[in-house]
């Protein structure tokens, strides 16, 4: 049965995804939106499956997996029931060659023996995107062609074409390599190509890793969580997407299977956030360039929630018949209707992202007049509406409410246009847009507190608590010690806390009422407790947030309270960065440490 204990490699134009039987179950190449050309993910891991490119050990008896450290290179060791073993390294290449990155649409793979006479098998199963249909196949002495309607994958390999073709099983005996990808004559034998190619790449993560700012604690569970975050990088154009796989439901049987392979707008200040804090910043001025052309495109400063990796905008959804999704349960969605909604927050999100660019002598590019002109535009369309019904942070599909958090974006768009204007030297755009956000930021702290719950709502005027009421003190709009904060903290706690971990909302929505906990949601709850002084009990929550990760240190979106089982799209960006912000606040500092 397929679950989320999988490792993630990539090289910022793709990512795949490898079970802990060294099964690659996900791959979309040539990049992140492209169709999958390994999708067993989302159909099934039997050994009939099509859809996967697998190392079968007949007979096997355990597994484990880890990556080497600080890198995006992962080791799978396979046993046998009679003691054999063996080592399968997959990796992405990706390193500095010629003054550029490079980072081809490829796989690595080498199987070494261990131990005994292993006995393997190779299934090498692409499938011409969203299908289980074989492609035509062509073979030379040494490569395989795995011929497609959209793309052609050559896959070379000093290991017998025949055997592969017909998936024979044989003995291990000395080391196979295998290298799949582009549809051309690779240059260097495979073996060394494989060595070069690894050394390099390991060299790559090794020193990418060691510029990064970290916390005391938690280390090791920070860089992964920021590899994983970079592998999220589409690095020609900067854009960062939410999660490398689409369908995976956030619950059992819901139906609330998404895309999540693009770029959404409401993730962009919590992902500069974290990116500043780890000081990667070349990563975070890819990024902020990636939302500077969509600040740029709109000429009219209307902004929808969600992108392409290479800022397209109308991704319609529809969804795959011929897959029958992650433990079969579909439907299986490409692309998300979500871009058709209108979700006001994006202008605060783009706007507080943009504000790094004014402040942070660090960066290559500095904030100009040009960039304020245009941020502008997205703060007039913030200021009028900011009390206009939308689909909120969760998207809501079939109902638009005033909700709160958007209101607040508003408002934060507004304020931090004040402060730009008052950089660069604008005083008296500063004291309009400080005149606006002041006069926005009154009529919230009016219409979104509840007197009879000691709470903020989720949406002016109403009753309820959303979880995203936890980034009130985050965004400016109260101070942390604010009492009103204190109310909503603990009505958030009476509504929505379910053992260790946080729901979004608890009302119905366009499916029911939700079943699962959003794990962002719980590192923002751990944030609050801290902010709260309520520091061992965050950091309780944070080393139970550690613990129920997957045994490679990955979080999908959501979790089941109950179980304690990962759902959702995965690894997801949010989960991740979430992660990285509460170490940061809870660690103790390296002065206190010794």
């Amino acid at each position: 049965m397929s679950n989320l204990n999988l490792a993630v490699i990539g090289n910022c134009s793709f990512s795949a995804l490898v079970d802990s039987h060294a099964r690659i179950v996900w791959c979309c190449l040539p990049r992140f939106d492209s169709e999958p050309r390994f999708s067993s993910l989302l159909n099934n891991s039997s050994k009939d499956a099509q859809g996967v490119f697998a190392v079968d050990l007949l007979d096997v008896a355990e597994s484990s997996q880890s990556y080497r450290p600080n890198t995006a290179i992962v080791e799978t060791v396979l046993r046998d029931a009679n003691g054999s073993s063996i080592l399968v390294t997959d990796f992405a290449p990706r390193f500095k060659q010629y003054g550029r990155v490079f980072r081809p649409a490829a796989l690595m793979r080498r199987i070494t023996r261990l131990s005994g006479t292993p006995h393997i098998r190779m299934r090498v199963r692409p499938t011409p995107g969203y299908s289980n249909n074989p492609p035509e196949i062509t073979s030379g002495s040494n490569h395989i062609r795995y011929v497609m309607p959209d793309l052609t994958l050559r896959l070379t390999t000093d290991a017998s074409v025949n055997y592969i073709l017909e998936e024979t099983p044989f003995i291990l005996d000395t080391p196979i390599t295998f290298f799949l990808g582009p549809d051309e004559t690779l240059t260097l034998p495979v073996e060394e190509a494989f060595r070069e190619y690894f050394e390099q790449t390991e060299q790559y993560w090794v020193e990418w890793s060691r510029y990064l700012s970290l916390p005391f604690e938690w280390q090791e569970d920070v860089i992964r969580a920021a590899i994983t975050l970079k592998l999220s990088h589409f690095e020609e154009t900067g854009a960062v997407i939410a999660a490398p796989t689409t369908s995976i439901p956030e619950a059992p049987n819901s139906g609330r299977n998404w895309d999540y392979r693009f770029c959404w707008l409401r993730d962009s200040y919590f992902v500069v956030h974290a990116l500043n804090a780890l000081g990667a910043t070349k990563t975070m001025e890819g990024y902020l360039n990636y939302i500077m052309n969509i600040a740029a495109a709109s000429k009219d400063g209307y902004l929808q929630p969600v992108f392409g990796i290479t800022q397209k905008q109308q991704l319609h959804e529809s969804t795959v018949e011929a897959l029958a999704g992650y433990r079969g349960m579909g439907p299986v969605r490409i692309g998300n209707d979500a871009y058709r909604q209108v979700q006001n927050d994006g202008y605060g999100s783009v706007i507080l992202a943009c504000a790094q660019i004014f402040f942070d002598t660090r960066l290559s590019r500095r904030g100009d007049e040009t960039l304020f002109r245009r941020l502008e535009v997205l703060g007039r369309r913030a200021a009028q509406s900011w009390n206009e019904p939308d689909a909120g942070l969760w998207e809501l599909r079939q109902r638009k409410e005033v909700h709160t958090y958007s209101s607040v974006m508003c408002w934060a768009a507004c304020d931090r246009l004040a402060k730009i204007a008052a950089r660069i030297g604008h005083n008296e755009r500063a004291a309009e847009w400080s005149h606006t956000a002041r006069n926005i930021r009154e009529e919230i702290l009016q219409r979104a507190w509840n007197a009879e719950m000691n709470s903020f709502t989720a949406t002016l005027g109403g009753d309820s608590v959303d979880a995203v009421l936890l980034l009130l003190p985050a965004l400016g709009l109260i101070k942390g010690d604010d009492p009103r904060f204190a109310g909503t903290v603990a009505r958030i706690e009476k509504e929505l806390l379910h053992g260790k971990y946080i729901a979004r909302y608890s009302g119905e929505d366009d499916f029911g009422k939700p079943e699962v906990a959003f794990n962002a949601c719980t590192f923002w709850y751990i944030d609050a407790l801290a902010l709260l002084g309520r520091k061992h009990e965050a950091r309780e929550l944070f080393e139970n947030m550690l613990a129920v990760r997957n045994p490679l240190g990955l979080l999908s979106e959501d979790i089941d309270p109950a179980t304690g089982e990962l759902w959702g799209n995965f690894p997801q960006t949010y989960s991740m960065v979430g992660l990285i912000h509460s170490a940061m606040k809870l660690s103790k500092s390296w002065e206190e440490a010794f």
